[in-house]
């Protein structure tokens, strides 16, 4: 009777919404001053004139020569249509990036773009856009969200916008990784947010429903040259054809084109001869400046002596996005982290959406009773509502604490929140009572957040995209945090004259990578670079010799790599950096030096020509959801229309649905404290 009565609502609030007229949120429907940003479904136009999808195609190139890579982004954008169009379209890059050149062609005329302070390009932009002249416009929203506007499209117009990326690519546990993210995922802002006006704009972008994707081209090739043997290359995000021209070479390519292979982040893992990694220094003699990179690889696993007592309390995010697929990997993640825990060990279980709940008032032991309870309140969550992650770790921290153990903070979520920095911001502030671990679940994660989180916090990041993935990385998250590789880094440079040198050092190191430098130094490249720790017990030590011999032509992205580096310690996961006008002028200044794209530089290319006299209509080009996620992350307004009998149907379709859910509420209530 329960679950009629609950099914009855469903079926009546649907069906009032049938009768009902729907509309998404769109610009034209916004009161003036209205200051609400939140993504919305887009429907298309049926206006043949009007070609609301002009981007036609988006080509990924990238050569990945040792640990380099270097990628090249084409879009293509046309208009079909019989009107001159304004475009702009949201994508994302991975975190690590330096995006430091862009061109625009236009027929047989290419510009190339340049470098502008922000607000500079965006002017330029607008003056060009408004004297009918045709030009693009690059602006960094987040260190991985991007946005393209293009000016001026005429009727028959094939733009073509060509974007250089350049990132370090460095092994976790002899494993080497390339990902190239290829749609944002829809955000959410909170409530407080929105109502401070603090929410960018770009956050309200459209997208498809669920389940559809663009009648658009996604291309992606890597050319692999390592400088050794190659034994092994897979991508479990798509289908890819190997062409291996030699032992160290192979070229990678989608198999299946027509596939659409923009709704996910492409993952591309490959592993090569030995088990040894070996460590190194790289070096760039400029005309001005001098910039190396140091590579150090860490010992193997080892057996810590006297592990203290832990406490784990997972974080978990049961959102609107998160329903289906990415909520069912992450509870089976959460039951092998959960179910494995050891006797000795405490734990507690935090559950977020709109509202945040825990499973008790302080952490519990790991008794099977324990454990049970814990995974069936997990098991009865559906997944809805809102993404408050920085409310949920407020709770998470103010729990109380015991003396003479180590506590765990371990956040579950896809990411799909605006608002990062204040989460960076509170978890720097408790960084003496908690390590922090993230797990990224889906196959197009917030990397900005969960990489930072684990950044901020001394953990590690996990991106989990299946519930294969969900195991094994269970298995490597207890083995990081019961064990640590190293402790007590320290890097000493004896007659190698550095400065500049990013980031500082991390105290800790949990996986099998490297620890990277970048760094500047003058002049003659020699000397020794030492790295010392503690590994349990034992000492660690390990010298590496500076030669003039590592200074390569093919080492020239080391200062676009120092440079990103840079910036993101100054302001990528610090909170207040907005705030400081020193830090601001710092990272223009840098922005500028090196033609580089920052939160405060931009790129504008202007076609000097005057080719539009009757003005423009503004189109924004729809995303597709990331594959997995539901459509409850896109909010969606909706109006009421006059049919006779609309308002009775509502109200009775909230009072019986309302009345199973509080029926569902009190049964999982009885396991959960709120």
């Amino acid at each position: 009777m329960k679950k009629t009565g609950f099914r009855t609502g469903i079926f009546l609030f649907l069906l009032f919404f049938w009768l009902a007229p729907v509309r998404v949120w769109a610009q034209e429907d916004k009161e003036e001053g209205d200051v609400t940003h939140a993504p919305y479904f887009f429907i298309e136009n049926a206006d043949p004139s009007l070609d609301s999808f002009p981007l036609k195609a988006t080509d990924v190139a990238t050569n990945i020569n040792g640990v380099i890579a270097e990628t090249l982004v084409q879009q293509t954008y046309t208009n079909e249509g019989t009107r001159p169009i304004n475009a702009s379209y949201v994508f994302p890059a991975s975190t690590k990036v330096s995006v430091h050149g862009m061109k625009m062609t236009i027929g047989d005329r290419t510009v190339t773009a340049q470098i502008r302070e922000k607000e500079e390009a965006k002017e330029e932009f607008e003056q060009a856009k408004s004297e009918g002249k045709s030009a693009s416009l690059l602006e960094q929203q987040r260190a991985n969200v991007f946005t393209m506007s293009v000016a001026n499209i005429m009727p028959g117009d094939v733009v073509r916008i060509e974007l250089h990326y350049t990132e370090m690519i460095s092994p976790v546990e002899g494993s080497y990784q390339f990902v190239f993210p290829t749609v944002v995922g829809p955000r959410y802002a909170s409530p407080s947010m929105n109502e401070n006006g603090e929410t960018a704009e770009w956050v309200e972008t459209p997208y498809l429903e669920e389940g559809k994707t663009p009648d658009a081209a996604y291309n992606i090739t890597v050319n692999l040259s390592t400088g050794v043997p190659i034994t092994e290359v897979s991508c479990k995000s798509h289908d890819i054809d190997v062409a291996h021209k030699d032992g160290s070479t192979a070229k990678i390519t989608l198999s299946d084109p027509t596939d659409y292979a923009g709704n996910r982040d492409f993952i591309l893992d490959y592993r090569l001869t030995g088990d040894q990694l070996n460590s190194g220094i790289m070096l760039y003699e400029g005309e001005e400046e001098n910039f190396f990179a140091l590579m150090v690889q860490p010992p193997e696993h080892f057996e810590a002596a006297d592990i203290p007592g832990r406490e784990y309390i997972f974080v978990l995010d049961i959102s609107g996005s998160m329903y289906g697929y990415p909520l069912d990997t992450a509870k089976e993640l959460i039951r092998d982290l959960v179910g494995s825990l050891r006797e000795d060990d405490c734990f507690n279980v935090i559950l977020f959406a709109d509202e945040v709940a825990s499973l008790s008032s302080k952490s519990l032991p790991a008794t099977a009773a324990n454990i049970g309870r814990a995974i069936s309140l997990i098991d009865s969550m559906d997944g809805g509502g809102g993404t408050e992650l920085l409310a949920a770790l407020q709770k998470a921290t103010a729990l109380p604490a015991k003396d003479s153990t180590a506590r765990s903070i371990v956040m579950i979520t896809d990411g799909y929140i605006y608002g990062e920095k204040a989460i960076f911001e509170h978890i720097s502030k408790n960084l003496d009572s908690a390590g922090f671990f993230s797990f990224g679940i889906g196959t197009t994660v917030n990397r900005y957040l969960i990489e930072g989180m684990a950044e901020v916090g001394m953990g590690e990041a996990f991106v989990v995209t299946d519930e294969e993935d969900a195991a094994a990385m269970a298995k490597r998250f207890r083995t990081y945090v019961q064990a640590p590789l190293l402790t007590d880094i320290q890097v000493d440079f004896e007659g190698f004259e550095v400065y500049d040198v990013q980031p500082a050092v991390q105290s800790t190191l949990y996986a099998q990578k490297p620890v990277v430098l970048f760094g500047k130094w003058k002049g003659e490249a020699a000397g020794t670079v030492r790295i010392t720790g503690k590994t349990g017990r034992n000492d660690y030590l390990q010298q590496l010799s500076v030669d003039p011999a590592d200074s390569r032509e093919e080492n020239a992205a080391l200062p676009w790599l120092w440079a990103r580096q840079k910036v993101k310690q100054l302001s990528d996961y610090t909170a207040d950096a907005k705030e400081d006008e020193s830090i601001k002028r710092e990272i223009t200044e840098i922005g500028l030096r090196y033609s580089m794209m920052t939160e405060y530089t931009s790129f504008i290319a202007v076609l000097d020509t005057v080719r539009n006299t009757e003005g423009s209509t503004d189109v924004e080009q729809p995303s597709p959801l990331p594959e997995g996620v539901s459509g409850l992350a896109v909010s969606t307004g909706y109006t009421i229309g006059s049919e006779p009998g609309e308002w009775f149907l509502l109200c009775l379709a909230l009072l019986v649905s309302v009345s199973g859910t509080m029926l569902r509420y009190k049964r999982r209530r009885r396991g959960c404290e709120a």
